[in-house]
């Protein structure tokens, strides 16, 4: 159980699989499906079940022991994602956290700056992140790039631990742009910091132009929201520039982009702005 948003599974306990095709998958949390991996289970329980059984069963019922559980989560996730960021650093890779609610067009956003990007000027990888499936992963793949799927059980976002992970698989090439799409949630991926540069908020006009007000944490800690599938707007009620100016309410430093991946309207400026990042990512 994450204490800190009371989704289900263990997230540090982790193992892997690989298809046919040679296709990695990670699970996280709890699967009762899985199997036949017991070098992953061996390497995570021996740091993982002490630690949590130090904390959980003799506090459930304290305010206080349980703001202690959250922040030793966070603490030790926030320790896995610096050791991300350091990887990242080194290897002069721009890595960034693509967040919204289910539905915005995540996915086909990524498979579309794919097959924009030059691969030899920008070089791509991705981490998808669902609670179950390899769908995602296998359609980035088909757009072109290298992906590893996390499936997170029970659990409602990435942590940093199954990014470190899902790099171990993923070996990014120096001077690349790792995409990190993280499950679909507005709450809980705010809190928990995978070691990303920036994490980009994605909002399709089919939602409310209210989100960022409804949803602070996560505009909050956004440098960028995509407004996605703008070619729909003749069809739905959504004030775009109060989209913008909500956004710009909770967070006056945050950048706003309209573009419709399905369309294209917009995706060059968005590429302007993921070229332009990873240069700075490879000074």
């Amino acid at each position: 159980m994450c204490a800190t948003c009371g989704c289900g599974g263990d997230h540090s306990h982790m193992h892997s699989h690989t298809d046919g095709n040679g296709n990695v998958t990670i699970h996280a949390g709890e699967h009762e499906h899985e199997h036949d991996h017991h070098h992953d289970h061996d390497h995570d329980h021996a740091h993982t079940h002490d630690h949590e059984h130090a904390h959980t069963h003799e506090h459930d019922h304290s305010h206080e022991s349980t703001i202690s559980v959250e922040e030793d989560i966070l603490s030790r996730n926030n320790a896995v994602a610096a050791g991300n960021r350091a990887f990242f650093a080194e290897h002069h890779i721009l890595a960034l956290n693509f967040v919204s609610s289910p539905g915005s067009g995540k996915t086909e956003l990524l498979s579309e700056t794919i097959r924009r990007a030059d691969p030899e000027k920008l070089p791509i990888s991705v981490i998808e992140g669902d609670q179950e499936t390899a769908n995602d992963a296998d359609r980035i793949r088909s757009a072109g790039a290298k992906s590893i799927q996390i499936n997170t059980g029970k659990g409602c976002h990435l942590d940093a631990a199954m990014v470190h992970e899902a790099l171990h698989h993923l070996e990014p090439k120096d001077g690349s742009a790792v995409l990190i799409e993280n499950v679909g949630n507005l709450v809980c991926p705010a809190e928990f910091d995978l070691g990303e540069a920036h994490k980009v908020v994605v909002i399709s006009v089919t939602e409310g132009a209210d989100k960022p007000l409804k949803y602070p944490d996560m505009f909050q800690a956004a440098d960028l929201m995509l407004i996605n599938k703008i070619d729909l707007l003749p069809y739905v009620n959504f004030d775009i520039d109060k989209c913008e100016e909500y956004a710009r309410r909770v967070n006056p430093k945050i950048r706003c982009l309209r573009v419709s991946a399905t369309k294209g309207d917009g995706m060059d400026k968005w590429m302007k702005w993921l070229e332009t990042e990873l240069t700075l990512a490879t000074l």
